[in-house]
């Protein structure tokens, strides 16, 4: 299929969307800020959610597309009001307020909305004097306690030219309490042939070439109805800044100086469009995004960085398996023993961006896999030593990068393998990004007798859904990635029993 542009893969996208949201009407005069990359929110607490928007000044009233967001002239500070309700027709209002958008953060809002009831289902929009925002829909987490279900999706991976984000679409019509993304949310590079759309603008380097790289993915209407109709939790991999960087630099980029003024433009820029807390935004020449949320008694979550401290990447196996290398960082690492250690819910998850089992043997090229946890061997048997130590009830890993799904059953450690399994692990597929061959994911699955299930042809996303006495998980795919009236359908489903970390096959798939 040829390529298209951005405002042609909208209006594809616009006919099949679901109720969340609707795209608001454009400004009544040119120039007049508009909400045209839709709202958000995150971070789900018991009783706090973080609304988002951003402001866009589009070049005509008529198209709210049409702005220039690279060499977007400077404007003063807009006010806009926003309001949280208990209804979608916003009658019942629980809270509102007034917030100064600037230029100096793209106008984007990051509003921390406290005081709000546990497990309760909320509406909210935002408006300024000429338009209002889409409505979007957002839940709290349940009380401390609660041993209420919970159930979420996850995804990752989802490189705008090489795929409609049909998945999106189906994921907003579904039941849930909040969405998880592991990282990978944007792509800095092209992705030359078999383009269904494409990048607006270069490879980003700068500030203003950020912006712009995120405003066209948020400007796609079904990612915009999955944020609108849910919180989200999210963590970043490489693609948000470059591919395969590590700490002060990445391949293509080897210079520290040129490499960390990338990198802050590029942290600015995620934080100024994700629905993360405003008190995350002082400095953007490091960023911490690990965080730690409870779903009552029920579920604990963990969110890693595996970029922003890593050591650089290995040139061997060799090399992979020194001592003193980390993924993780040592202030991560202790900071997570210590969550670790007072962990008290049913469920402890884990979500880090990429796959966390050996493969080793199912890679023709070592560089396939230096770049993730084979490459930080050590760092991987303090993760689940600490793990262990802690004896944390049912752990559970969860990541995406390797745009494969699969399904494994994890030991204590993979130097010194020991009867028994100490946690299972769920990575997700892709939502667009091209997947490794079927032969090298086969020769993964052959190799590897801790994997159980693995799919690399497939996209789409993950459902979990956890309850007091099982984990269930269903990988979803698309039938057509490059069709943006694509259907979804089950690929593979699994259960773990409490107390049994064990993986069992309840849906149809081949292996």
């Amino acid at each position: 299929m040829g390529s298209i542009n951005r405002r042609q893969a909208i209006g594809a996208g616009l006919a099949a969307v679901a109720a969340w949201p609707l795209l608001a009407r454009a400004g009544e005069a040119p120039g007049a800020p508009t909400f045209a990359l839709g709202v958000a929110s995150g971070c789900p607490r018991p009783d706090s959610v973080v609304l988002w928007t951003r402001l866009i000044f589009p070049e005509a009233p008529s198209d709210p597309f049409s702005f220039a967001p690279v060499v977007e002239a400077p404007r003063g500070p807009v006010e806009i009001d926003w309001v949280i309700a208990l209804d979608r027709e916003l009658t019942r209002i629980v809270q509102s307020g007034r917030y100064e958008t600037v230029g100096d953060f793209a106008h984007s809002a990051h509003i921390e909305v406290t005081g709000l009831e546990a497990g309760m289902t909320y509406y909210y929009r935002f408006a300024t004097a000429t338009v209002a925002s889409a409505v979007g829909r957002t839940r709290t987490a349940p009380p401390a306690g609660s041993m209420e279900p919970v159930t979420f999706a996850y995804a990752s991976c989802q490189h705008f030219e090489q795929g409609f984000y049909a998945a999106y679409r189906d994921m907003a019509g579904r039941d849930l309490d909040f969405v998880l993304h592991l990282g990978d949310y944007i792509y800095e590079s092209s992705s030359g042939a078999g383009r269904v759309r494409s990048h607006d603008g270069p490879i980003p380097t700068t500030l203003g070439e950020f912006r712009a790289r995120h405003a066209t993915y948020k400007s796609d209407a079904n990612l915009q109805s999955a944020h609108a109709a849910f919180a989200w939790l999210l963590i970043w991999d490489d693609h948000e800044v470059v591919n395969n960087y590590y700490s002060d630099a990445a391949p293509t980029a080897p210079q520290a100086e040129a490499f960390l003024a990338r990198r802050r433009a590029a942290y600015q820029a995620w934080y100024e469009h994700m629905p993360v807390p405003p008190h995350i935004e002082p400095g953007f020449d490091n960023l911490t995004i690990r965080d730690y949320y409870s779903f009552g008694s029920l579920l604990d979550l963990a969110l890693l960085d595996a970029r922003q401290y890593r050591t650089h990447v290995a040139q061997s196996l060799a090399e992979a398996a020194d001592p003193d290398r980390t993924m993780l960082g040592p202030d991560q690492e202790e900071w997570l023993a210590r969550r670790l250690s007072v962990a008290q819910a049913r469920w402890t998850m884990i979500a880090q961006p990429t796959l966390l089992s050996e493969r080793v043997s199912g890679s023709g090229k070592e560089a396939d896999i230096l770049d993730g946890w084979d490459g930080y061997q050590a760092a991987r048997r303090r993760l689940l030593g600490m793990v262990d130590a802690a004896g944390v009830s049912n752990p559970v890993f969860v990541g995406g990068d390797v745009h494969t799904f699969y399904a494994a059953e994890l030991p204590r450690d993979f130097l010194e393998p020991a009867p028994g399994n100490l946690a299972v692990e769920f990575t997700v597929g892709s939502i667009t990004s091209n997947g490794p061959s079927a032969k090298a994911t086969a020769a993964a699955l052959a190799g590897n007798s801790h994997i159980k299930f693995a799919e690399g042809q497939q996209h789409g996303y993950a459902i979990a859904r956890v309850s007091a006495t099982r984990l269930e998980t269903q990988f979803l795919a698309v039938s057509d990635r490059a069709d943006p009236d694509a259907t979804t359908f089950n690929l593979a489903s699994f259960a773990v029993a409490d107390g049994e970390p064990a993986l069992i096959t309840t849906g149809p798939h081949t292996s």
